[in-house]
């Protein structure tokens, strides 16, 4: 069964996002014709650093498209107060309008090379700067409430922590929108997609903020080179990103050839390690899944195989559910031992050394120490041995059935109506 590429679904949350964004910048660029801009030349530069962090933007893990250096070079302009001796004028609608026609231009060369940008990331962008603008911008121009009875010094004291909370209030609210599109990408519950996307907030989000905040402070004593002499340590930060990135994408990639090893030898049907795999993030999102937990999960369902390298005689088809469940255990058993010489995939071990275990055993509770990825590989492994990558509809009905009936000991009930739900949407899409 193939599965389809969640990227390319119509999103209607991602959808919302970019309409209202296009709005906002709409009605920006309008406002910014009939009031041009006073100060172009401060407009300009961040809008080159802008351009520039939108092309060398990077891909992190879990599929999240960033460009640090033009999201810090938005919130610095967002939050900027003085440049120099110079009080600066930019409005709200300045904000948008510039950040989103400098994040266009630094797309263009992406665009040519057939890399097609995000448009519900550079939405987000957009967004998020012009909440910050609007938190900060009627506080400054105001005389900065509070702060304006204290002298110099004191000022810029308190409003440095006031540029930080902005900061956080800014970043929950990309997060939230963030969530609430991986959400519905990924059929996740919310509360779980949210979760996710605030553990990125201790990453790289925390150091595109500080910088935002160190620029738009310093270019009152600094003036244009505060943009250089701060971006320079978040664009290296931005290298070691990307090459955490490339490290990861090479162990996934490693893990994926390891895991056809059943299928070269003849263990295995050819597709079947990425069939489960496929099969078994989808009801691990549904379900609620963490991300690190989903991680492990992939790995898992590539090798859960694996221990069908020790058998004398290959199994017909490779398929396991239909040997009996002390063998089920022993390739089992056998596939963890060697996921264990890694060293480092212990947890993976526990799961595919788990996988045959039942649901619950006879006139016994449950047993909640299963993971629960191992039972969704259970099932998903079960599911893809009893179809493969047949198209048949009837078979899909059989296989379904067959997992229900079992669902007293054998199966998680829960995992069955999940991938119950996988597979009649993947029937409705023709994948």
């Amino acid at each position: 069964m193939m599965m389809i590429d969640r990227r390319a679904e119509d999103s209607r949350a991602g959808n919302l996002v970019v309409g209202v964004a296009l709005i906002l910048v709409a009605v920006s660029v309008v406002l910014a014709v009939q009031h041009p801009l006073q100060q172009v030349s401060i407009a300009f530069a961040f809008g080159v650093f802008i351009a520039i962090g939108e092309l060398v933007r990077i891909t992190l893990p879990g599929d999240r498209e960033a460009a640090p250096i033009g999201a810090a070079a938005a919130l610095a302009y967002a939050l900027l107060g003085r440049f120099g001796d110079v009080p600066t004028t930019q409005t709200v609608w300045d904000v948008v309008a510039v950040t989103a026609a400098a994040t266009l231009v630094g797309a263009i060369p992406h665009v040519a090379a057939g890399r097609s940008p995000r448009l519900d990331v550079m939405a987000r962008r957009v967004l998020s700067v012009g909440f910050a603008a609007a938190l900060f911008r009627p506080f400054y121009d105001g005389g900065a409430g509070p702060l304006a009875h204290l002298d110099a010094p004191h000022q810029n004291g308190r409003l440095a922590l006031v540029m930080v909370a902005i900061v956080l209030l800014t970043d929950l609210f990309d997060a939230g929108i963030a969530a609430l599109i991986r959400a519905e990408r990924d059929r996740a519950p919310y509360a779980t997609s949210l979760w996710g996307e605030l553990q990125v907030l201790f990453g790289l989000s925390s150091a595109i903020g500080a910088t935002g905040v160190l620029v738009a402070l310093a270019a009152q004593v600094m003036t244009f080179w505060a943009l250089p002499v701060f971006g320079l340590p978040l664009l290296l930060t931005q290298f070691s990103f990307r090459r955490y990135a490339g490290i990861r994408q090479t162990y996934a990639q490693t893990i994926r050839s390891l895991s056809r090893v059943t299928e070269v030898a003849g263990y295995t049907e050819t597709g079947h390690s990425r069939r489960v795999s496929e099969l078994s993030l989808a009801v691990g999102r549904e379900l609620g899944l963490s991300e690190s937990d989903l991680v492990d999960l992939e790995y898992a369902a590539l090798m859960h195989d694996l221990g069908q390298l020790s058998l004398t005689d290959p199994i017909p088809g490779g398929a396991t559910v239909v040997v009996s469940a002390l063998e089920q255990a022993r390739i089992a058993s056998m596939g963890a031992a060697v996921i264990r010489q890694t060293g480092v995939l212990d947890q993976v071990a526990v799961i595919v050394e788990r996988q045959a275990d039942p649901y619950r055993r006879p006139h016994e509770r449950v047993d909640d120490s299963l993971p629960v990825a191992s039972r969704i590989i259970k099932a998903a492994n079960a599911y893809d041995d009893l179809v493969g990558d047949s198209q048949e509809s009837a078979r899909r009905l059989e296989a379904l059935e067959r997992l229900r009936l079992a669902m007293a000991y054998e199966f998680d009930p829960a995992v069955v109506s999940s991938l119950a739900g996988v597979v009649e949407r993947g029937a409705r899409f023709g994948y």
